[in-house]
């Protein structure tokens, strides 16, 4: 199937060809920026709310409730569940879908479980690609769940325009919370579980850490929600919380849309400039060769990377160590 045949199944909302262009763009190969090309006219439209934190936290629970007070409210929804890499597969190894069943027979909902394949940050790489697709779709709302691996999980809000950090109390989040990454990546705090000892005292703990940092008047201030995501207790708040984020965002939203689309660009820059230095430049294995030569400590990085950027034709136009400490004496 060629890429405009499938694009134009996707704007239409097939499922079978969202899911078949969401394998694709996991694959990463040239169809896939075909595909991604062909559709990107008919993306900007959906809202994506990404939903971060640390194993254990209700995560998976919480985009179940969020997802029926979506459709509750008539809007279309995809999911992006992002789940660690099985060693044996290399699919994802929990697979969210299972526990969000309910939804299997909603046509209004699209659910696809994600492995992250060894990147770090908390997403896959395919994670934005997959999030145009349901774009192009029309879904309203696309949630992306990160796999929850702590600080580290910093690529959500490069994606989202709405990140939600969930935290639970009992389990060390509230000095996690306390920590700069997780503060600073926080649209909306969720305090999950919100029945159990402590819950409190987190919210506590994050509101005091919140009141430390230095506010413009008409910044965004995180607000903490509790919720009880078993119960369905606080997912109301949770949702007007979203809305409220969307509404303030003003200007803002299209800078934040700006610097995640540098972000993507320059990834994607980094990545196709390394392809084609190990396929077209470079001999198999000598790119391993150059860093075991680092490693012995025979050649530095920077003197390394100058030699590849020359070798593939690219000017390093950064000043020369030597001639510096030379005019330096």
């Amino acid at each position: 199937m060629t890429a405009p045949t499938l694009a134009d199944r996707v704007i239409a909302g097939d499922p079978r060809a969202i899911a078949r262009a969401i394998s694709i763009v996991e694959d990463e190969g040239c169809p896939a920026a075909a595909l991604v090309a062909a559709i990107f006219p008919h993306t900007g439209r959906a809202e994506a709310v990404g939903v971060t934190g640390p194993p254990g936290a209700g995560k998976s629970t919480l985009v179940d409730r969020l997802t029926s007070a979506m459709r509750e409210a008539g809007r279309t929804v995809g999911v992006l569940a992002v789940d660690p890499t099985s060693p044996f597969s290399g699919g994802a190894v929990l697979g969210d879908r299972v526990r969000m069943q309910g939804h299997a027979g909603d046509a209004g909902v699209f659910i696809r479980s994600m492995a992250t394949r060894g990147h770090l940050g908390g997403l896959a790489r395919a994670t934005a690609d997959a999030a145009l697709i349901l774009d192009a779709a029309g879904r309203d709302i696309v949630i992306i769940e990160t796999v929850g691996v702590g600080q580290d999980e910093i690529d959500i809000v490069r994606t989202a325009d709405v990140s939600i950090v969930v935290l639970v109390p009992g389990t060390g989040d509230d000095v996690q919370a306390l920590k700069a990454g997780i503060m600073e990546i926080a649209d909306i705090f969720v305090v999950n579980k919100a029945d159990r000892e402590g819950a409190r005292q987190l919210a506590s703990a994050i509101r005091t850490s919140l009141a430390l940092a230095a506010w413009a008047p008409d910044q965004w201030r995180p607000p903490i929600v509790s919720t009880v995501a078993t119960t369905g207790e606080g997912i109301p708040e949770l949702v007007t919380a979203i809305r409220a984020r969307r509404d303030h965002a003003g200007p803002a939203a299209g800078l934040r849309r700006r610097a995640r689309s540098e972000q993507r660009l320059r990834a994607l820059v980094a990545q196709r400039f390394m392809e084609h230095l190990e396929r077209s430049v470079l001999a198999p294995g000598e790119l391993q060769e150059v860093a075991e030569r680092i490693a012995r400590q025979e050649t530095d990085p920077y003197t390394a990377a100058a030699d590849l950027l020359r070798r593939a034709h690219i000017a390093d136009r950064r000043p020369d160590p030597a001639a510096t400490r030379d005019h330096d004496a």
